[in-house]
């Protein structure tokens, strides 16, 4: 929500305040809140008191302190309220948990549509703006089989591969996400509006930039970190050598994310990027059962190291676990004969979406596992 009463409200409107001031990023903020405790309190600190911050200048300590008066958060509210846009601080549980992991998070993130807990399941797709008709189909028939899977597709709503991402994943009936350069008072490329509330309805388009904020090229590479922060792995399709793409996928290496790259023809120079990353180690892929085996490997090793830790913090988690509606309806159905999704659908009334997204959130949990032929038993 873009406001609350009381304490929480000054806070996210001074939070708000700061991310507005011109020069200040996330890691700049972030010293600014580990001295002075709070954004409310820096932002009713002198130019001398800000001044003894380390790596704050004299002229960066003028900008906040003439924020008080300058910078109107309440503003920045009404158009979030008059857009359908809410905010997301790093404190907030909604906040996504995979992307408070990296070195540089956002300070607030502006969102039109919804986050939800299957979100942490999501994998990143990218590449060429200018692609073939090859990668297009690749990309969509990629992502739609992902989203099948469970999966949240994450990608930059840019034009060519992108949309083709997204799109591949809506015509599935899963969930995307879209991870804007610009402010979210407007689409970027503008002939993706309709695009974008078709995202924001089966997912969200979120961006760390002020409203009004236009899609500047400094602001992607940027925005390229997001889209791997969000994702456990990031599949290229199509890049030419020294693309955005490219650069998304080192994110992805300084995350600890896993890359993907799918090969192309030898004498195509979108292919040459990709062709790249699989020299370097990157999974070739020719099927999604590429990408979830994968995943699955990352999974496993994610929830042993939980385990591990939570075993040595304290007491272990209680026996039975904690299920929805829909989790109870899914998991009742399975037992150790394996059963296909169709069957499932059919035996639950629950929606194709609804099922695979569920059982995808069950194996994450250790209480479904699937098995050869894309069948599932009760673990």
């Amino acid at each position: 929500m873009t406001e609350g009463d009381g304490a929480g409200s000054v806070e996210l409107r001074e939070l708000l305040r700061l991310t507005l001031v011109p020069g200040l990023g996330p890691a700049t903020i972030a010293t600014l809140l580990e001295h002075g405790g709070s954004a409310a309190r820096v932002t009713r600190m002198g130019e001398r008191e800000l001044r003894e911050i380390p790596g704050i200048g004299p002229r960066l300590a003028g900008k906040i302190a003439a924020a008080r008066t300058e910078v109107d958060p309440d503003l920045e509210l009404e158009l979030c309220r008059a857009r359908g846009v809410w905010l997301l601080t790093r404190e907030m549980d909604a906040y996504p948990p995979r992307l408070r992991e990296i070195v540089d998070p956002p300070v607030m993130l502006y969102v039109r549509g919804t986050l939800e807990p299957r979100d942490e399941l999501a994998v990143a797709m990218v590449g060429s703006r200018r692609c073939s008709a090859y990668g297009a189909r690749v990309a969509e028939r990629l992502a739609a089989s992902l989203a099948r899977a469970g999966v949240t597709v994450v990608s930059g709503l840019a034009r060519g591969i992108d949309a083709a991402a997204h799109r591949g994943a809506l015509q599935a009936g899963g969930r995307t996400i879209a991870v804007a350069a610009n402010g979210l008072d407007r689409t970027y490329p503008p002939e993706h509006e309709r695009l974008a509330q078709e995202i924001a309805d089966s997912g969200a388009v979120l961006s760390e930039m002020a409203m009004r904020q236009p899609p500047l090229a400094s602001l992607f590479p940027q925005r390229n970190r997001i889209i791997s922060g969000l994702s456990l792995g990031v599949v290229v399709v199509e890049s030419a050598p020294r693309s955005g793409s490219l650069l998304t996928a080192q994110h992805a290496i300084e995350q600890n994310r896993e890359v993907f790259a799918v090969p192309g023809p030898i004498d195509s120079l979108l292919s040459r990027g990709c062709h790249a990353l699989i020299r370097d180690g990157a999974k070739l892929v020719e099927t999604v059962d590429d990408i979830l085996e994968e995943l699955d490997a990352t999974l496993r090793a994610r929830l042993a190291g939980e385990r591990v830790a939570s075993e040595g913090a304290g007491p272990p988690p209680p026996t039975a676990p904690v299920l929805n509606e829909m989790e109870r309806r899914l998991l009742d159905q399975l037992n150790a004969t394996p059963r296909g999704a169709d069957e499932l659908i059919a035996a639950t009334g629950l929606a194709a979406s609804q099922v695979m997204a569920t059982l995808s959130v069950l194996e994450m949990r250790r209480l479904a596992k699937r098995v050869p032929g894309n069948l599932f038993v009760r673990v």
